[in-house]
């Protein structure tokens, strides 16, 4: 979809406040040309001396009416279209930041937050300009040109209309020149904003490794190169768009120049009066603002056109998961996997192959193996992040492709290895699943997760701050919040990715003993890399390069001495020096 037909196709959707502003431009234009044939009426009537007091008063008086008038409808207008204009930009936002809840990690590889942050601010304004300011300068220049030069035509001499659009051309031929220019800076500014945006957002997220390894004078520097970068291209999008003012000068000089010499000689000859040519004067003032407007508006749509051209690919882009289902509850049961396989774009060999299991419900499935084996893979399919290209994931006997996203991640908790807070207190980050959860009951999804003592231990306790990314809080303690907002979603299928690395032995013990108590009729799945945290699953694969290489409980792996019974008597032997 093009610029143009965004614009047409939201007009018509608030035809209602545009119909209305239109009017009351048509009767501002209206009074507007009717002013100055109204002061060349009370000139001649001077000269003529055929005014009394009263009718002068009352001449006046109609050119006053006229300017309140004018002065009210201008408000009205305002209200109406702005109002209107401002709510393309709210749409385009939420049109954005849905498109970017439904993608995947895919999409987030190939953009940056910094630019996606630019495109929600600098690029929606600039279409927002494009549907209000462009469109009003627009429609009220082109509608102010046509009545004024018909009231120059007809209403006074059409020879000195004639004069006055002879340099019209060449300011034409000049703001087609500078219109391509004013695309192609305005479309490096917004690049160079972006990218500036970019800096900024990943200097900041990562300000602590940026002082814990002495890069402030690197970091400062790439920020002066991009900041000097991305205001030189904004002041060359200014400088051409400043263009368009001398080409306007240009031409209202020829054409004043053409009117008065032609219309001195016209009074001269006695073909024209004082009164027509001062109305004529005032008509060629008036065609200023029309000259200006086409710059103005060539100037906005151009910016327009830039930023849709950043915006429309992530707004078109495909979802990472269609949501096509149509089952919209989860009942609990058996979750079977058959015969899985998947494979990444950028891989050579596939992530998980040929995998399958059976986990009744209430169980606790434990995954483990090397780095790589598609531990996170096989979790992220059963968050329906990734889709089977071979095999079926089944939840009670329903492929997951058949419920409907909300259903699903309803009904799933998981738990990053990376947890993620937001800048809010401890308390809302827990019960970000549920808002409407008391106190207690945060409290106790806390002394589950074993933070509520470090929780007791901050400022301001539950009420604390924990700043961006849960900047305040240790790594540890930002798993726990997060295993804590878990636990208090209450759903059906817990899924813990290494989400205990972060803490030690002694608290992991606390926290899954906690787990096997709040576990009742909860279905739980474990992927770690330290085998304690899987002692006491049901069930244990231990995955390598994709494929199952072993099951079975804790005891019989121990015993088969593969990979699981070496990797437990090595991590046994850590602990053990650890301790001593």
């Amino acid at each position: 979809m093009s610029l143009h037909r965004l614009i047409a196709a939201f007009v018509l959707r608030h035809r209602a406040a545009y119909a209305s502003s239109a009017v009351m431009l048509v009767l501002i234009a209206l009074m507007l040309v009717w002013i100055p044939r109204q002061v060349g009426h009370v000139v001649d009537g001077l000269v003529a001396r055929r005014w009394t007091d009263s009718q002068l008063w009352m001449e006046l008086g109609a050119l006053l009416a006229a300017g309140t008038a004018i002065y009210f409808l201008r408000v009205g207008w305002r209200l109406k279209l702005y109002a209107a204009a401002y709510r393309l930009g709210v749409e385009l936002r939420e049109r954005l930041y849905a498109r970017l809840t439904l993608q995947g990690a895919a999409f987030y590889q190939d953009r940056r937050t910094g630019n996606l942050m630019a495109l929600a601010t600098n690029d929606v304004d600039a279409v927002e300009m494009a549907a209000g300011e462009a469109l009003l300068a627009g429609f009220d220049g082109t509608l102010t040109l046509l009545l004024v030069l018909g009231m120059m035509s007809l209403g006074v001499d059409w020879r000195l209309a004639a004069c006055a659009v002879l340099p019209f051309p060449l300011m034409a031929l000049g703001f087609w020149r500078i219109s391509r220019h004013v695309h192609e800076a305005s479309r490096l500014s917004l690049d160079r904003f972006a990218a500036l945006n970019d800096q900024v957002q990943e200097t900041l997220a990562g300000v602590r490794t940026v002082r814990a390894i002495g890069l402030q004078a690197r970091s400062e520097a790439q920020f002066g190169q991009l900041a000097g970068g991305a205001a030189q291209a904004s002041l060359d999008a200014q400088r051409w768009e400043a263009a368009y003012e001398p080409a306007v000068g240009c031409t209202f000089a020829a054409a004043t120049a053409l009117v008065l010499g032609a219309g001195s000689w016209l009074v001269w000859q006695g073909e024209l009066t004082v009164g027509q040519l001062t109305s004529f004067s005032l008509y060629l003032g008036q065609l200023v603002w029309p000259m200006f407007a086409a710059g103005w508006v060539l100037s906005l749509i151009e910016r327009g056109r830039a930023a849709w051209a950043r915006l429309q690919p992530v707004l078109d882009a495909p979802p990472a998961i269609e949501d096509h289902g149509t089952v919209a509850t989860v009942q609990p049961g058996p979750l079977v996997a058959e015969d899985l396989t998947f494979s990444y774009a950028e891989s050579a060999r596939p992530a998980l192959a040929g995998v399958s299991l059976t986990l009744p419900p209430g169980r606790t499935l434990g995954l483990v193996g090397p780095t790589g084996s598609g531990k996170s893979t096989l979790l992220r399919m059963l968050l329906r992040h990734y889709l089977p290209q071979q095999g079926r994931l089944l939840w009670n006997g329903v492929d997951l492709q058949d419920y409907t996203l909300a259903a699903l991640r309803a009904a799933v908790a998981w738990v990053p290895q990376e947890a993620f807070l937001f800048s809010a207190s401890v308390a809302e980050n827990i019960a970000l699943a549920r808002p409407q959860a008391t106190r207690a009951e945060i409290e106790e999804a806390a002394r589950l997760a074993a933070v509520h003592d470090d929780i007791l231990r901050l400022p301001r306790g539950y009420d604390t701050p924990v700043g961006e990314r849960g900047v305040t809080l240790s790594g540890g303690q930002r798993q726990r919040v997060a295993i804590a907002r878990a636990l208090l979603a209450d759903a059906p299928l817990l899924l813990l990715d290494d989400a205990l690395s972060a803490v030690d032995t002694e608290t992991e013990t606390r926290i899954l003993g906690h787990l096997r108590e709040a576990r009742i009729g909860r279905t739980v799945v474990i992927a770690s890399h330290r085998l304690s945290a899987v002692l006491d699953a049901d069930h244990i694969l231990v995955l390598r390069e994709g494929h199952v290489a072993e099951e079975g409980t804790h005891a019989q792996l121990a015993a088969a001495h593969g990979w699981y019974a070496r990797q437990w008597q090595y991590q046994q032997l850590q602990a053990s020096l650890d301790a001593a």
